[in-house]
């Protein structure tokens, strides 16, 4: 090798064994050159022990071309006091001849403590992610639980009678929709709780006032306040108030049925037209009273429907009996089928009475509900029942009841039905059968109210 160019090599190799505090031991295939050993000037006491090492096996190893050379851990076990790896590789000329066996010896602690530090930090991150992931889940569940716990609570004061309480919602995420969806179904439960306590007052009300009447009029007789001569006068109303009383506790059996759903629909085909006539004719005797003109217009000579016989002919009888009620004497009531599309017909009973204020129709169909302030209370007042009857067993039937009045120029009741474009297979009229606990054919409507 050139003098030269062997100086340069030998600084470079000292560069090297003091950037990476190493000793580098080079074995030459030339016997003249021998063993050069390369190591900084301070780290000399440090590779004293491993200076003396045997390398001429694999020195000759290497050099032979057996060796390819590879990275030892064990090369210098024993001889020094700290981890060190060994690097072993043959230096070849351009012409691949083989001219040295190389060593390199590198001190591993500076590493060893790299790599000590690193699963250090590796650890401490590790647990100040958990930490933080701990803290991340715990305030998450907290924000997701919250709401359910808080919603349980309500859920058990509300099942104790609190129909008030309200579940504060914020956001649209699933929890706040099942918080909205509770607040809806508290809201239908408060106004189901009042509306019972409406109805168990207005029923209350209403049973206690005519028993009062029949009750003073009875013990009048008995003890002889009211003279006999005048007693069947007397006993007339306390008939008369017998009626009203059975006739709303039958509208309320009704009702009740309904409501419950243990009143089955028994769907026929019958003429609408030819139910409307024979209903009528029950109410000969108040309308000739009254006289009251009545009209009759039909679509055609017969108007199929699908629906139950019974109960559209309960309904006829309470929007007949209620248009009597408030239909002044020489009035006019007027009764009217017209087909629509969607294969349905419309039923008008529109009556010439005072009419009712337009603040008081969206309640007439709720039961009990009067509208008295439009028309003048009298012995043929009702109790309410009848309009929530007829809207119940149209509701029954997948139709719709509507009403229009204006004070002054009479109502309209108007209900629709399904068509049907063939007569009933034996060509007869469905045989309307009584409701039960009915006394007779003539069921009071019980006014223009719900």
């Amino acid at each position: 090798m050139d003098a030269n160019k062997r100086t340069v090599a030998e600084q470079e190799l000292l560069t090297i064994a003091r950037k990476y505090d190493a000793m580098i031991v080079l074995r030459f295939a030339d016997n003249q050159l021998g063993k050069r050993t390369f190591v900084d000037a301070a780290d000399q006491a440090k590779w004293t022990g491993s200076q003396d090492l045997d390398i001429e096996g694999m020195a000759e190893a290497i050099l032979s071309g057996q060796d390819a050379g590879g990275i030892r851990t064990d090369m210098l076990q024993g001889r020094a006091d700290f981890p060190v790896m060994t690097l072993t590789a043959p230096l070849q000329q351009e012409d691949g001849q083989i001219i040295a066996a190389l060593f390199l010896h590198t001190d591993m602690s500076r590493i060893s403590a790299s790599i000590r530090q690193v699963w250090m930090d590796v650890l401490l991150y590790s647990c100040v992610a958990v930490l933080m992931a701990f803290l991340a889940v715990s305030y998450i569940t907290g924000r997701i639980t919250k709401p359910i716990t808080d919603m349980n609570a309500t859920v058990l004061r509300f099942s104790k009678g609190a129909f008030d309480l309200r579940i504060p919602t914020q956001g649209q995420d699933e929890v706040a929709q099942l918080g909205k969806s509770f607040n809806l179904m508290a809201e239908e439960l408060d106004n189901l709780e009042q509306s019972r306590r409406t109805f168990v007052a207005n029923v209350s009300h209403e049973l206690r006032s005519p028993l009062t009447s029949m009750r003073g009029f009875l013990e009048a007789m008995q003890d002889g306040t009211i003279p006999p001569e005048e007693a069947p006068k007397y006993l007339d109303i306390v008939i008369a108030e017998n009626r009203r009383m059975t006739a709303m506790v039958n509208d309320l059996l009704d009702l009740a049925r309904i409501e419950s759903g243990q009143y089955t629909l028994n769907i026929s085909v019958f003429d609408i037209q030819e139910l409307i006539a024979r209903t009528i004719l029950t109410f000969e005797t108040r309308i000739d009273a009254a006289q009251i003109q009545v009209s009759l217009d039909f679509c055609e000579d017969r108007c199929y429907v699908e629906a139950d016989a019974d109960q559209i002919a309960q309904v006829l009888r309470n929007l007949i009996d209620n248009a009597l009620k408030f239909t002044p004497e020489g009035g006019s009531l007027a009764l009217s089928t017209k087909k629509l599309e969607r294969k349905l017909v419309q039923v008008r009973v529109a009556d010439s009475g005072r009419g009712v204020e337009k603040e008081d129709i969206p309640h007439l169909f709720d039961r009990f509900y009067k509208a008295e302030k439009a028309h003048t209370p009298g012995s043929q007042s009702g109790t309410g029942l009848g309009l929530s009857i007829v809207k119940r067993i149209i509701d029954a039937h997948g139709q719709d009841v509507t009403v229009e009045s204006q004070p002054g120029k009479g109502t309209v009741f108007i209900f629709t039905l399904k068509r049907a474009e063939r007569p009933p297979a034996n060509g007869k009229l469905a045989q309307r059968r009584e409701p039960p606990n009915s006394n007779n054919s003539e069921r009071k409507a019980n006014g223009r109210e719900q």
